[in-house]
């Protein structure tokens, strides 16, 4: 059976007011860019909830574009995954992000990381991520 990887996860825009269509405008631009899932990248345009550009006046103030796939033991190419993860991150506006592996092996992980200020601006670097595991099951020697 070949070992199966769920990632997913979400990145919160700043509920800031101001400038809210130029943020949205280039989050969008940045998920856009991304490669389709015909290529197997690492990330996709497919696995996003783009968001549209126009307000929708049902939600508040923050935008949350979540995201979701299905690998094959993704695990193992995890450094090459986040590093894809952040370049998207350094070239979006957001005040925070969270990615949630859960494997077959190696059990669950959690990686967050939050804005230093009040949101991140594309480009300014300055990305710090904390992770947290978990494994549920019993200890196999």
């Amino acid at each position: 059976m070949d070992q199966e990887s769920i990632v997913y996860g979400c990145i919160k825009d700043s509920a800031l007011p101001g400038h809210e269509s130029l943020r949205r405008r280039r989050n969008r631009e940045a998920m856009l860019t991304l490669p389709s899932a015909d290529d197997w990248p690492f990330l996709c345009q497919e696995m996003f909830a783009i968001p549209p550009l126009q307000v929708n006046q049902n939600h508040y103030q923050t935008d949350v574009m979540h995201f979701g796939a299905s690998y094959k033991a993704v695990e193992y190419e995890w450094e090459q995954w986040i590093e894809k993860f952040e370049q998207l991150l350094n070239q979006m506006y957001w005040h925070s992000a969270v990615v949630h592996l859960e494997t077959e092996l190696s059990g669950h992980h959690t990686f967050s990381w939050e804005s230093s200020g009040s949101f991140h601006q594309p480009g300014s670097g300055d990305l710090q991520v904390r992770c947290e595991w978990s494994h549920d099951g019993a200890l196999r020697l």
